[in-house]
């Protein structure tokens, strides 16, 4: 079974390290077994946002020149109107249940990441993290470690 694969921030900031540790070279040989197998691999431009903005603020250029790459790599998805409107009604419906998933202050990137991959339509979709938790109240999610490339 193909399945596309969402890329939350946690592995997506494995795979543009620049000097790979032990855990980032798992995350990067995990993505290029996927990508092998013919999954469909997303980044998303909040996990980009989220990786980012951080990299910025470290002055990480040559992860940044990583994270680019992959944008070709993989499958780049921009954010729409439609999803981020998605986003704003399920953040507020768990609210109303007394099950948030951020601050109240929080953009709350999990929410907006599980909206933009239920945009997707896809049956198989599954979102790669580090901390399921939240994000699978919306959306299929599971450490990236247990996401099979067969």
């Amino acid at each position: 079974m193909i399945r596309t694969i969402v890329l939350d921030s946690s592995p997506l900031s494995l795979l543009c390290h620049p000097n790979p540790n032990p855990h980032a070279i798992d995350c990067q040989n995990w993505a290029t077994s996927l990508q092998l197998a013919g999954h469909r691999i997303i980044v998303a431009e909040i996990a980009d946002y989220e990786v980012r903005r951080e990299l910025i603020r470290a002055r990480r250029d040559r992860a940044i020149r990583l994270l680019d790459g992959l944008h070709r790599q993989f499958e780049y998805r921009p954010l729409s109107t439609s999803q981020l409107l998605h986003a704003a009604e399920m953040w507020a419906h768990v609210r109303q249940l007394g099950l948030p998933t951020a601050g109240s202050d929080s953009l709350d990137a999990d929410v907006i990441l599980a909206a933009q991959s239920l945009s997707l339509n896809d049956p198989n979709v599954v979102v790669a993290t580090s901390n399921p938790a939240h994000l699978s109240r919306f959306v299929s999610a599971d450490l990236w470690q247990n996401i099979p490339a067969t």
